[in-house]
């Protein structure tokens, strides 16, 4: 296996951090830039890698940092703990150990559902907030939504065979990453393989599977009403979706804004859910713009 990849004007180093169920942890954080920091928090199946374009576009201005989630990239992998309420939990016992207060706070797909929970349980910690293509907390059922379930095929495959999947077919992971898009160039075959090739390690493999299942527990949750205990966010935020995401439809963000003090949804019609990688320079102005 091969280390993590390289990101011109950024450096990885090991941070480790302590935590409630499995003892001292070490995460890969990817890290560039000086200024008012902004703690970056990836998806599946990706690492820290995925602002690998991004990062040249706000590390003028910030300190971009940019830890794997346990379980990926290069971070440590307890075995368990797959999930975004410890991903969120992960977040804050790292800025606890790099000894920072309060940030601005970026995530995508998992790393933004997880953001999500940060804002919503530690928000003297976040100053402002920028989510990419995710799942939210607030997601109301409706017939119409229920039309959408067909979406969710890949959860179930990923919730069962996830560990296989990884381990002995990442040709169909690459392909499933290539297949989400509008813009081609914005995760090359190249791309898509060293993800899927990362996932392959044991580790990473079983990480997954926990994932998914933690996706259908949350998905339990929501068709039996316990939404509304997710509270109230109050964290200034900004939510750019692309709308030809193959995962997540549109219906997801129906009554969002309801359940926050400042939220603006913005629709982009030519991406799909990998838009940090589709559409770098719209991903970084707007985080300029609300980080201001």
């Amino acid at each position: 296996m091969t280390g993590p990849p390289t990101v011109p004007g950024a450096t990885h180093r090991t941070v480790t951090i302590a935590t409630a169920d499995a003892g001292p942890l070490d995460l890969n954080v990817l890290e560039a830039g000086s200024g008012p920091p902004v703690l970056m928090l990836h998806g599946w199946p990706q690492h820290s890698g995925c602002w690998r374009k991004v990062i040249p576009l706000l590390s003028d201005s910030y300190r971009l940092i940019c830890p794997d989630l346990r379980g990926f990239g290069w971070s440590g992998a307890p075995g368990q703990g797959s999930d975004p309420e410890t991903f969120a939990a992960d977040a804050i016992a790292l800025l606890d150990a790099l000894e920072l207060d309060r940030v601005r706070l970026v995530g995508h797909d998992w790393g933004g559902y997880a953001a999500f929970l940060l804002a919503l349980g530690w928000p003297q910690r976040i100053e402002r907030m920028l989510v990419l293509n995710t799942g939210q907390p607030w997601i109301e059922t409706s017939p119409r939504s229920a039309l959408s379930l067909w979406r969710l095929w890949y959860v179930v495959v990923l919730a069962t065979l996830g560990e296989r999947i990884a381990l002995n077919r990442p040709d169909l992971i690459a392909r499933a990453l290539r297949a989400d898009y509008a813009h081609p160039e914005g995760i090359t075959a190249i791309d898509a393989a060293a993800y899927a090739e990362r996932l392959r390690t044991p580790a990473a493999a079983h990480a997954t599977k926990l994932l998914y299942r933690s996706y259908l527990r949350t998905f339990a949750g929501v068709v039996l009403g316990r939404a509304e205990q997710a509270g109230r966010l109050t964290v200034p935020t900004h939510f750019l979706f692309g709308t030809r995401d193959r995962a997540l439809s549109t219906d997801i963000l129906r009554g969002i804004e309801d359940h926050a003090d400042q939220l603006e949804v913005e629709l982009v019609r030519d991406s799909g859910h990998f838009i940090a990688e589709e559409k770098p320079e719209l991903v970084a102005a707007r985080a300029r713009t609300l980080f201001a």
